[in-house]
C-alpha cells in the first residue's frame, strides 16, 4: 500500500483488497478461488458489513474454515473496528456494495488514491526498474507466457493468445477464451496484456474483470461521469475483459458493454474476452450481446490432464527455486502424489504446491512421499487417489440418483436423466484421463460436443445450485472410497 498506513483505513473495498490478499496467501489459491474470490463485501440497511457468497454451500465453507481468520485480518486493518458476517446471495437481496466500487490493483501500482472512472484502467506502460516491461491495475506479474505450461487441452488457445499479443493482422475479433474455472483463462489474458504492451509500448492496453467493469460503470452513473467511463474504454487499442459471464442479468451494463464492443470493433481495435462457457451458452446474457461475443473466434481451454498438471507443479516449484523459497527439485514420486491428491483445477493444485514450497524450503529434494503427506496434511485430499473408471462412475451416479446405469447410456433426455448423465460426464473428465470423444462413446455413442456441453453445464451450475454442489461432493466422496 506504499506510504499509506494499513491501519485506520475505513473504505471497506480497500480493506477487503488487503485482507483477501493476505488470506489467499494463507489458505492457497485453490480454496481462495473456489470460495472467497466469487464473494463480495456488501453493507445492509443497518450498516452491517456482509461477505456475500454465491451459494449456501460456499457460505457454510467460509463460516467453518475462513471467517474467524478473515475477521482477525479485517479488524487489524479497519479503523472503525467493524466485523464481517457471511451470508449467501439468496439471503441478501438488496444490499448495496460496501462502497461505490471494488477495485483490485496490482501491488506495484500502490493505490494511494481511489480509482475513478477517468482512471479506470490506466494504460500499462514501461517501468524503470527493468524487472518487467509492463504494469497495470489488475494484472499479475507472474501470469506471463513464460510461466504458462502448454498441454494438449490448451495448445490451440495458447497459439491464438500468442498471435493476438503479437498484434498480428487477422480476421478474428473478438477472441473469446472459454472453459472451467481454474484452467488458465485469466493467465492467458494477463499474458496477452503483458506481451502486447511490451511489443507496442505506445499502445493503450486495458485489462478488466467483468466485476470491475460492472462496479465502475455503476459508480460512473451515480457520479454522472459516464462520459469519462466510456472514453477510458473506447480509447483503448486492446481491451481484455475477464469472466464476462458476470455481466449477465444486468441490462444497463450489458447495453454499455455492447456499445463499447461495437465502437472498438468499428475502429479496428482488438478485443479479448473470457468466460466459463462459450458465448452462445451464456443464456443470462441478452441475445444481441451474445451474438457479438460469438462473432469472432471461440477458443476452448480444456481441463488439464495428469501430465500437464505434473508439468505445472514442476514449473511452479522451479519458480520458487529461482526466488530462493526452495532448494533443489522434488522427486517424481512426490510430484505425482501431490497431483493425484488434488484432482480439481490447476488453481487448487497450485495452492497445494504453494503449501509444499512453504513447508519444505531447503529440504525439498530430500522429501519422501510419506513426509510430504505429513507436511501437507489437510492441504491434500484424504487418502491415496484410487484409479477410478468410467464404469465405476456410471454405477455410482446411477445408484446415487436411484436409477439404472442403462438410463445414463440411453437416449432419454428428461431432466431426471439428463442432469445425472451430465454430472457423470463431469466426474469422468475430472477423475479419469479419458478424452471427450472416448467418454462420449462410453455414454451410448454420444458425440464429443455433447460431453463438452454436459461438463461445462455442471461447471456452470455448481457455484449457483446448492443441490448440485452437494450431489457432486457426495459422489466424489463415494468414488474416492
Amino acid at each position: 500500500m506504499g506510504g499509506l498506513a494499513l491501519a485506520n483505513m475505513t473504505d471497506p473495498d480497500r480493506i477487503w483488497n488487503e485482507a483477501s490478499l493476505r488470506l489467499r496467501a494463507e489458505i492457497g489459491d485453490g480454496p481462495f478461488s473456489s470460495y472467497i474470490a466469487p464473494s463480495a463485501v456488501r453493507m445492509d440497511g443497518a450498516g452491517q458489513l456482509i461477505l456475500v457468497t454465491p451459494t449456501g454451500y460456499a457460505r457454510d465453507w467460509v463460516r467453518k474454515n475462513a471467517l474467524r481468520r478473515l475477521n482477525e485480518l479485517w479488524l487489524g486493518l479497519d479503523g472503525l473496528s467493524r466485523r464481517l458476517e457471511v451470508r449467501c446471495r439468496a439471503e441478501v437481496t438488496s444490499a448495496p456494495p460496501a462502497s461505490s466500487v471494488a477495485l483490485q490493483a496490482l501491488s506495484a501500482v500502490q493505490g494511494e488514491t481511489p480509482v475513478s472512472p477517468a482512471t479506470l484502467a490506466p494504460t500499462v506502460g514501461p517501468v524503470t526498474d527493468g524487472a518487467r516491461a509492463v504494469r497495470a491495475a489488475g494484472l499479475q506479474e507472474r501470469l506471463t507466457f513464460d510461466s504458462f505450461v502448454e498441454g494438449q487441452g490448451n495448445a490451440f488457445a495458447l497459439a491464438i493468445a500468442r498471435q493476438t499479443a503479437s498484434w498480428a493482422d487477422g480476421h478474428f475479433n473478438p477472441i473469446f477464451f472459454c472453459g472451467p474455472y481454474g484452467y488458465g483463462k485469466t493467465h492467458l489474458l494477463n499474458a496477452i496484456a503483458w506481451e502486447a504492451q511490451r511489443l507496442r509500448p505506445d499502445a493503450k492496453v486495458v485489462y478488466l474483470t467483468a466485476e470491475r467493469f460492472l462496479s465502475t460503470f455503476v459508480k460512473a452513473m451515480q457520479d454522472r461521469s459516464t462520459a469519462a467511463f466510456k472514453e477510458s474504454l473506447r480509447s483503448a487499442d486492446m481491451l481484455l475483459l475477464d469472466d464476462v459471464q458476470f455481466v449477465g442479468g444486468k441490462a444497463s451494463t450489458q447495453e454499455e458493454l455492447l456499445s463499447t464492443l461495437t465502437a472498438l470493433i468499428e475502429d479496428g481495435k482488438r478485443i479479448v474476452l473470457s468466460a466459463d462457457r462459450p458465448p452462445m451458452a451464456l443464456t443470462e446474457v441478452e441475445p444481441r450481446l451474445r451474438s457479438h461475443l460469438a462473432a469472432g473466434l471461440t477458443c476452448p481451454v480444456e481441463p488439464a490432464d495428469r501430465a500437464l498438471k505434473i508439468a505445472v507443479a514442476e514449473n511452479r516449484l522451479a519458480a520458487f527455486a529461482r526466488m530462493g523459497v526452495v532448494s533443489g527439485e522434488a522427486s517424481r514420486e512426490v510430484l505425482e502424489q501431490v497431483v493425484d491428491r488434488t484432482p480439481g483445477s490447476v488453481r487448487e493444485l497450485e495452492g497445494a504446491v504453494n503449501t509444499l514450497a512453504a513447508a519444505a524450503g531447503s529440504r525439498l529434494s530430500s522429501l519422501g512421499v510419506e513426509e510430504t503427506l505429513t507436511l501437507l496434511g489437510s492441504a491434500l485430499r484424504g487418502g491415496p487417489e484410487r484409479r477410478i473408471t468410467v464404469d465405476e462412475i456410471q454405477k455410482t451416479v446411477a445408484e446415487h440418483f436411484n436409477m439404472k446405469q442403462a438410463d445414463l447410456l440411453s437416449e432419454r433426455r428428461t431432466r431426471a436423466v439428463a442432469r445425472p448423465r451430465q454430472i457423470a460426464m463431469w466426474l469422468c473428465k475430472q477423475h479419469t484421463t479419458r478424452s471427450y470423444p472416448d467418454i462420449g462413446r462410453r455414454f451410448g455413442g454420444r458425440d464429443h460436443t455433447t460431453v463438452l456441453h454436459g461438463v461445462r453445464k455442471i461447471e456452470e451450475l455448481m457455484p449457483q445450485d446448492d443441490q448440485i454442489a452437494r450431489d457432486v461432493e457426495a459422489l466424489t466422496r463415494k468414488l474416492r472410497g
